[in-house]
């Protein structure tokens, strides 16, 4: 019998699994957050935008149906637009705030890629196991 792993892309590319990615998502809320109070006082358009960001995190989490939801009322594969969109408001939104060339931007623009590493890399077929 053939091995065909190496020729499923899908076989050694989806490794972060429903409980890895809600871990993963309050880091990534909590690290908003704490951008958020560090750049208050220093820059005001990078601060609220790293709230909003943690806020939408924040939220989806609550709200997905998997470990670590609390509302349940959005499914694992919603979830995965929802992260699109963030990744798209972490990158784009320096521009819309106009700081893009500002040091601060480096951090969204980060974020930003490393939203889209963890979307490409989510098991968005496997099922959410319930504690």
């Amino acid at each position: 019998m053939a091995d065909t792993s190496i020729s499923d892309p899908s076989a050694s590319t989806r490794t972060i699994s429903p409980p890895q990615h809600a871990v993963l998502d309050y880091g990534v809320a909590a690290a908003f957050f704490a951008f958020g109070v560090y750049a208050r006082s220093r820059h005001r358009s990078a601060a609220a935008l790293a709230f909003a960001n943690g806020a939408m995190v924040l939220g989806m989490s609550l709200s997905t149906d998997y470990p670590g939801g609390v509302l349940r009322i959005l499914s694992f594969r919603g979830h995965r637009t929802g992260d699109i969109a963030q990744a798209a408001l972490a990158g784009l939104g320096p521009i819309l705030f106009g700081f893009a060339n500002d040091p601060e931007a480096k951090y969204f623009y980060g974020q930003a890629a490393t939203e889209i590493g963890v979307i490409g890399t989510t098991d968005w077929d496997a099922a959410a196991s319930h504690p």
